[in-house]
């Protein structure tokens, strides 16, 4: 059976444990403490240290940079998913770059800001620190002052997206893509900690999440056989 290994929380991990829920297939989840990256050390052979790290039988998937969706692509791969079609080629590459990089660095801001809520109480200084060591010191403060300010960035960062969901159901089509689960794991990030709201501004890509909170390929697969 596949293992995700995973911080809840993680925006990427929370885009492969939704690619995984859409497949239907069994998997199982193990949860790691973020001051404890042994398990991870190990498997993957000293090679690396951050999640999502994914366990199929002897194969141990990781990614190889900051743009290289190994995880992903194995998993369309294996299930037949759908969700790198070749006639999107570089065109999702352009587009997973601003969700991870400017929208992912507002979502994450603005659910670390609240990470007494859902970090347990004896990771939370450890949590802290390696925050500030990478951000500066109070950082996390800062981000819960700034909040009101950063979900308005937020706002204008998705705009292209809303825009996007005008004429079809998902981002680039009738069916999802694999940049309709990055986009969605960013903003359940965002949504992680329970003090926030989509935009009010953006009424389609609310409607666009909810499609995609418990979308199944399945379910894709029998929408085709009718049209």
């Amino acid at each position: 059976m596949i293992e995700l290994i995973q911080f809840p929380w993680s925006p990427y991990c929370l885009v492969q444990r939704r690619i995984l829920e859409f497949s239907g297939r069994p998997f199982k989840i193990t949860n790691i403490p973020p001051s404890d990256r042994s398990l991870i050390w190990r498997l993957t052979r000293q090679r690396y240290y951050q999640v999502p790290v994914l366990r199929d039988g002897r194969k141990v998937l990781f990614e190889t940079g900051e743009n290289s969706q190994v995880i992903a692509k194995y998993l369309d791969s294996e299930f037949c998913l759908g969700l790198f079609g070749r006639e999107w080629d570089g065109v999702q590459h352009l587009l997973w770059k601003p969700i991870e990089n400017d929208v992912e660095g507002l979502t994450f801001r603005l659910n670390d800001a609240h990470y007494k809520e859902f970090v347990p109480a004896r990771e939370q200084l450890n949590y802290l620190r390696y925050k500030e060591r990478k951000f500066g010191r109070h950082c996390l403060e800062q981000w819960l002052h700034d909040q009101d300010q950063l979900q308005v960035q937020l706002a204008e960062k998705l705009l292209p997206f809303e825009q996007m969901l005008a004429t079809r159901d998902f981002l680039l089509e009738g069916r999802p893509r694999f940049v309709d689960f990055d986009l969605w794991g960013m903003l359940a990030n965002f949504l992680y900690s329970g003090n926030y709201r989509l935009p009010a501004e953006h009424p389609r890509i609310g409607r666009w999440y909810e499609r995609m909170k418990n979308l199944k390929c399945a379910d894709v697969s029998r929408e085709k056989l009718h049209t």
